[in-house]
């Protein structure tokens, strides 16, 4: 083999490794801007299992106050997913990288898989049984979570993705009251905090 070209073919891969680098580390930046959904979606599913569910189930309140709670589970869902959209509207002309991308297509993946797990439950048991749900939904998230701090190489988000794996674990062995606390706080530790975290860090 001739020296130049195997000196090329080294040149070439620590090239390619630099490609590698460059791309985490904007990703890494773009992820830290993206700090504000995990906020965003981490404390509307705080205050909506722990408030609007755990709290509600526990105090039962009265009629229009109710009124206002099945309101509110319904406006908040769809007030994030508005500021996503606009989010993504207004970052749209920013750096993109394949990394990036990919990760977008991971929680797309997630959504999916959430709504065919309903059906197929639906079609197996012909109810949806939310006992069960919420520990598998927890996991499905998890994954999520796991793979998008791996890729990037972000312990603070891989860390909570293990962490909401483990109480996905613990709310199994729990009635669905106690789950949606258990959740409550999953969303916490997963999502608020690194996304505070994150989002601290975004100019550095």
């Amino acid at each position: 083999m001739n020296p130049n070209e195997e000196n090329s073919n080294d040149l070439n891969e620590e090239q390619s490794l630099q490609v590698i680098r460059q791309m985490i580390e904007v990703s890494q930046k773009k992820l830290k801007s993206d700090g504000i959904l995990f906020i965003v979606w981490g404390w509307i599913a705080v205050f909506n299992y722990f408030a609007l569910n755990y709290l509600v189930g526990i105090y039962n309140p009265g009629y229009t106050l109710m009124q206002v709670v099945r309101l509110l589970r319904i406006v908040l869902p769809f007030a994030g997913l508005f500021y996503t959209t606009y989010y993504m509207y207004q970052s749209r002309k920013k750096v993109k990288t394949y990394i990036s991308t990919s990760l977008r297509y991971v929680w797309f993946g997630l959504l999916v898989s959430m709504v065919l797990i309903n059906l197929i439950q639906f079609n197996v048991l012909h109810s949806i049984s939310f006992e069960l749900q919420h520990p598998i939904f927890m996991v499905l998230i998890a994954f999520a979570i796991v793979i998008t701090g791996g890729i990037l190489r972000y312990n603070v988000v891989i860390f909570g993705g293990i962490f909401f794996a483990a109480m996905a674990y613990v709310a199994s062995l729990y009635p669905l009251d106690k789950q949606l606390m258990i959740e409550a706080l999953g969303w916490l530790i997963a999502f608020v905090i690194p996304g505070h975290i994150m989002y601290s860090q975004r100019q550095k």
